[in-house]
């Protein structure tokens, strides 16, 4: 089950079960991840849960964690899905252009962007699940206050559309320096994922 969001200092490392077929709007979830497999196998079942409900999934991720996610959805016809618009693979540095104007998330552009791949996902009356990974390459770049920006803009937009959003961060990227940082993604989000960990 998920569990409800906690302060960084005590992130819970408790292995629980992810039911991600529970997964509704406005969820909006963060996982904290040790290692690609730890990620990869998270996002993995929040991907075919979401196929398996019939629902479209929309992934925003760099092209390394496409191509590897793309080995592990080996049991959907993938092509099909794509046909449908049902399964909506985007480049993350490649979206993030779209919308950051000298460093910035600019709200209009990124709400257009969003609003225009959510048009196609949602075709059909269908639900709709994204995963968004442009966070985690701001942060790496240690662009914070753009970091942070764009999660609340994502908040924000997901207040006016009905969607569940799971966001993903590596743990090697946080620094004692950047906690208070830390504190506001944590705050952004509804729930943390089980396997997260402490900062």
């Amino acid at each position: 089950m998920l569990t409800e969001l906690k302060r960084p200092a005590t992130l819970s490392s408790e292995k629980s079960k992810v039911f991600w077929g529970e997964i509704a709007p406005p969820d909006h979830l963060l996982q904290i991840y040790e290692n690609d497999a730890e990620f990869l196998a998270a996002l993995g079942k929040f991907v075919a849960d979401g196929f398996r409900k019939n629902e479209s999934v929309i992934v925003i991720g760099t092209a390394w964690h496409l191509n590897a996610l793309e080995k592990q959805l080996s049991a959907f016809d993938t092509d099909v899905l794509r046909a449908r618009n049902q399964y909506i693979p985007l480049d993350a540095e490649e979206t993030l252009s779209k919308f950051m104007v000298e460093g910035w998330p600019n709200q209009q552009l990124f709400e257009r962007c969003v609003t225009d791949v959510l048009r196609r996902a949602s075709q059909n009356g269908r639900g709709v699940r994204a995963f968004g990974e442009m966070v985690a390459l701001l942060w790496a770049q240690e662009n914070h206050a753009a970091t942070i920006q764009l999660e609340i803009l994502w908040h924000q937009f997901q207040k006016k559309n009905a969607f569940s959003l799971f966001c993903a961060y590596p743990k090697n990227g946080f620094r004692e320096n950047s906690l208070a940082g830390v504190q506001k993604i944590c705050d952004a989000h509804s729930k943390m994922v089980p396997g997260s960990f402490a900062i």
